[in-house]
């Protein structure tokens, strides 16, 4: 972002799913862009791991904090958290997961894991996260230029609904809507927000629903890296509030705006029933 990149490096940044795939690829540059950071995962190890890996390679601050945003207390624990940070510039809501699978035999558990971790989860660390960025913005006196920022990882799935990812597909899309709702409310205040839709991203979320998650052609795949700068650079020229990463997805996206909702339901159910 133009703006915290610029003048004092009291900035920091708290991303969440941040030891794997698009959060680690966040960490990573905004680590590079001179940012503090709190890193936000459920795995302490891993945490530590990261957070030693970029104090050593850009001399920033790193602090982790574990937690499972799909239970109560721990996002109450990174809600804190979040309260303390008088210099948080950027907040990325990137942590979430996919299943596969028809819901009437999916484990009642975890689709409720997902709504939580994927609904309300960024809604509250947003909420928190608010006051302070619209406060820093206001003692910027540039309201002109970005003094801090939301990213909501949601997906190309947002604009879609799809047999066998009933409830992924649904809460990625109220992921993307809460940002262009959120996006208008904050106009002219300083603060940006952003819904990153990528699609298919070589990432471990696609291991961990199995193998036919990752059975595409080549030219579908993303990098989490590729991902990621396309996201901070459209924050940088202060873009739309949708990022769609890639050519073909953003031509996808453009298409699937324009079909009726029953063809969409038609095209995705048909490739459910091949798998």
């Amino acid at each position: 972002m133009a703006g915290p990149e610029t003048g004092a490096r009291a900035r920091t940044a708290l991303v969440t799913g941040a030891t794997a795939g698009i959060g680690a690829a966040f960490v990573r540059q905004l680590a590079a862009r001179g940012y503090d950071l709190v890193l936000v995962a459920r795995d302490q190890a891993r945490l530590a791991t990261v957070a030693a890996e970029l104090r050593e390679r850009h001399a920033i601050r790193a602090e982790t904090l574990a937690a499972d945003l799909s239970s109560d207390e721990d996002v109450e624990r990174v809600v804190g958290r979040i309260a303390a940070l008088p210099a948080l510039a950027l907040l990325v809501n990137n942590a979430g997961f996919g299943t596969a699978g028809p819901l009437a035999t999916a484990p009642a558990e975890v689709q409720e894991r997902m709504l939580r971790l994927h609904v309300l989860a960024p809604m509250r660390l947003t909420r928190a996260a608010l006051p302070g960025l619209l406060a820093r913005a206001a003692l910027s006196g540039q309201r002109d230029r970005p003094a801090g920022a939301v990213i909501n990882v949601s997906s190309v799935a947002s604009f879609l609904y799809a047999a066998g990812s009933v409830n992924y597909c649904a809460s990625k899309a109220y992921l993307t809507t809460f940002s262009e709702g959120l996006g208008a409310e904050l106009a002219g205040t300083g603060v940006q927000v952003q819904a990153l839709c990528p699609g298919f991203t070589r990432t471990e979320f696609h291991q961990r629903i199995g193998p036919a998650a990752g059975d595409h052609p080549d030219w579908m795949w993303l990098t989490a890296d590729a991902v990621v700068r396309a996201s901070l650079a459209q924050l940088d020229r202060r873009g739309p509030v949708i990022c769609v990463p890639g050519l073909h997805y953003k031509l996808l996206v453009a298409v699937v705006r324009l079909l009726p909702r029953r063809l969409i339901g038609v095209l995705t159910g048909r490739g459910y029933r091949r798998l």
